[in-house]
């Protein structure tokens, strides 16, 4: 490497740990182990090695840095800054306070640059793995060999934690099937971890571990910017598989009491070490001081990134003049627009009745994914259960990316994280499918999609206890009340073929995570539920049979029970009794509804309340008052035929009338 840049950059790695413990400091909170222990391959990796646009961040052909070590964020926060994003040096002084761009962990949509949003360990190695997959679809699709379109990679930062966690041993083992040659996973191998030495809890050889993936593997020294140089080099010219870069360094390294050490993981320095540490590097006593030769250099740097841009922007505007039918593609990819008459398209597609939920929605998918190219959907090795095959196109597959249907294998967490990055292409819109039941090994992905308003769209399965034989094992109860818990995350739970073709139109619309509930056991269509989408679903909750004077009782359901409950209304009336049925298969959307719409559904003199949904209880009493019943399930099922599960916990009509009369 050349020596005036080499020393260039170990200015720069020295400024960052500067500015790294002394925002960590002012914040008495914070992480300033690995940005101080991986403050050369930072400076290498920003000031050298990617070739991205800070005053254009969302550039498609940008390459990608993922910190899935998000605790390590100063790393991050100091990069951007001194690259040119938009993120200010008041920014950095305001590291961890309230409202700042600067939250303890990188927050996807909050700080220009920051590609995911991570913390919780390793999931940003799944991310880092879904937006390579995802330019892989799009390299595939627009890529032509005098034009490579999508040429760019993603590079993954990964501590122990990450290594450990099992989210990652998912998304790297999918990643070596797929092959994914634009993907570089870099181990920040420190031999620290928060709570002591590493070998206290891990003895792995963690090369080895990814060779048995199917990644190539390197090692290299982290402070010694000519092996860095060398090995990235290398990666860049003849990559055919991801790369593991197993990157040795010492966290909190110019620490001159902590540095090796857990003690400087997880809390500040203090004062005097950060003094100590500034005479040990050799920086200057001023706080959060910046050289202006570093600021001249990445100006210098942005005005090369520019150029890099507007060589793309030419080479695509050749690109379109020569494949006039690609691009019209691309762009109908870019906006991801909904057409206005989408609705209408929606109400024409044929569906049988009755129908389970499931394979009302697969009608729904196969109908969508005509009309809209950016729609790509998969499984956990469930497809031909969870009903998620986009028929007329291939799968996914090892050095061939052109179909449509991911086949994730058994990574229930693993598909949902990669979900995540996917979307975060920006041109693709996926859809994920497994039982409703093991949305728990997904969960975390699932908040972090919320948390990111990310448009992942999630199609659960088997719903209730009404899947049958397979029994308590399977069978979901907390689910729907867990799930509903979740800020920024739709649930929508269908009642029928209607609901179901509205509650698509209901997550593409939605900018966020759509998680839709569909039932594996047939139900008739209803007629009150053919109705436009924003007098219907598109409400939330809606009345979909009418009292015929002042009720006795409203029934309010979701899902399979909402034609229960209908038939329980018809036996209450021929007993004189007047019933109002609601249908509530998305909460948040009737939350969001005006006071008095929403009022005029579940408020004022409407009887006595009852709820019938085969889910836990908690959280109907918001709807049917603390006097309310909840024909609900508070324990877990039973492995039987649904009709015999029916009858042992109280889902009949003749249970439900017992229950209220």
């Amino acid at each position: 490497m050349d020596a005036e840049l080499k020393k260039q950059l170990a200015v720069i790695a020295n400024t960052i740990r500067q500015l790294s413990m002394e925002a960590v400091q002012k914040a008495n909170s914070g992480h300033p182990g690995l940005p101080m222990g991986c403050a050369e391959f930072g400076a290498y990796l920003y000031g050298h090695l990617m070739c991205h646009n800070p005053k254009d961040p969302k550039w498609l052909a940008r390459d990608r840095f993922v910190l899935s070590a998000g605790h390590g964020s100063m790393l991050l926060y100091s990069l951007l800054h001194l690259a040119g994003y938009n993120l200010t040096m008041d920014d950095i002084k305001n590291f961890r306070q309230l409202h700042s761009k600067t939250p303890g962990h990188p927050e996807y949509g909050m700080t220009e640059g920051v590609e995911a949003t991570t913390g919780p360990l390793g999931q940003g190695v799944g991310n880092a793995v879904g937006q390579a997959i995802g330019l892989q679809l799009l390299a595939s699709k627009f890529n032509t060999e005098r034009h490579p379109i999508f040429n760019n990679k993603v590079y993954c930062l990964a501590g122990d934690g990450c290594i450990m966690e099992g989210i990652s041993s998912e998304a790297s083992s999918l990643a070596g099937h797929l092959g994914l040659n634009n993907l570089v996973l870099v181990y920040d191998s420190n031999k620290v971890t928060l709570d002591g030495p590493l070998p206290q809890s891990c003895s792995e050889n963690t090369r080895l571990r990814y060779e048995a993936y199917g990644w190539e593997t390197y090692e290299v020294d982290g402070h010694d910017f000519d092996d860095l140089d060398t090995t990235f080099k290398q990666i860049k010219a003849s990559q055919t598989r991801p790369c593991l870069v197993v990157m040795h360094t010492t966290i909190g390294k110019g620490s001159p009491n902590k540095a090796g050490t857990y003690k400087a993981h997880g809390s500040p320095l203090g004062e005097e070490e950060v003094a100590a540490a500034k005479k040990l590097l050799g920086l200057p006593d001023e706080k959060f001081y910046v050289a202006p030769e570093t600021y001249d250099f990445f100006a210098k740097r942005l005005e090369r990134d520019k150029k890099c841009e507007e060589e793309w922007n030419a080479m695509v505007k050749e690109w379109s003049q020569e494949n006039p039918n690609r691009f019209a593609e691309f762009k109908v990819m870019k906006e991801k627009k909904i057409p206005d008459n989408f609705e209408q398209f929606l109400r024409k597609v044929e569906i049988e009745e009755p129908i389970g939920g499931r394979d009302a929605s697969n009608k729904v998918i196969n109908a969508i994914a005509e009309e809209l190219p950016f729609i790509y959907g998969g499984s956990a090795d469930l497809s031909g259960s969870d009903k998620t095959m986009i028929t007329k196109h291939p799968l996914i597959s090892p050095g061939h990316f052109e179909g449509r249907n991911f086949k994730f294998g058994i990574r229930e967490f693993g598909m949902a994280t990669s979900a995540t990055g996917i979307a975060q292409t920006d041109m693709i819109i996926p859809f994920i499918g497994t039982f409703f039941t093991f949305s728990d090994y997904m969960r975390n992905a699932i908040r972090l999609a919320a948390l990111s308003h990310v448009q992942v769209l999630y199609q659960f399965t088997h719903d209730s206890i009404f899947l049958g034989e397979d029994g308590p094992t399977h069978q979901s109860i907390e689910h729907l009340a867990s799930l509903r818990a979740m800020p920024n995350l739709h649930l929508i739970r269908p009642a029928d073929a209607n609901e179901t073709r509205m509650a698509w139109l209901a997550a593409l619309r939605y900018k966020g995570p759509t998680a839709m509930v569909y039932s594996r056991q047939k139900l008739p269509a209803l007629r009150g539920t053919d109705v436009p989408f924003d007098q219907g679903l598109g409400r939330g909750a809606y009345i979909i049979k009418k009292e015929t004077k002042k009720p006795d009782f409203t029934l309010f359901s979701t899902g399979s029970e909402v034609s229960l409950a209908v038939a329980v209304s018809e036996a209450l009336e021929k007993q004189g009794k007047s019933v109002r049925v609601v249908s509530m298969p998305c909460w948040e959307l009737f939350q969001k509804q005006d006071e008095e719409y929403r009022k005029s559904v579940v408020c004022g003199d409407i009887g006595k309340r009852v709820a019938i949904e085969a889910g836990a209880s908690l959280g109907w009493h918001q709807w049917i008052g603390q006097d309310g019943i909840a024909v609900c399930m508070d324990t877990f099922g039973a492995s039987a035929p649904d009709k015999v599960l029916a009858e042992e916990f109280g889902f009949t009509v003749d249970a439900i009338l017992k229950r209220l009369l």
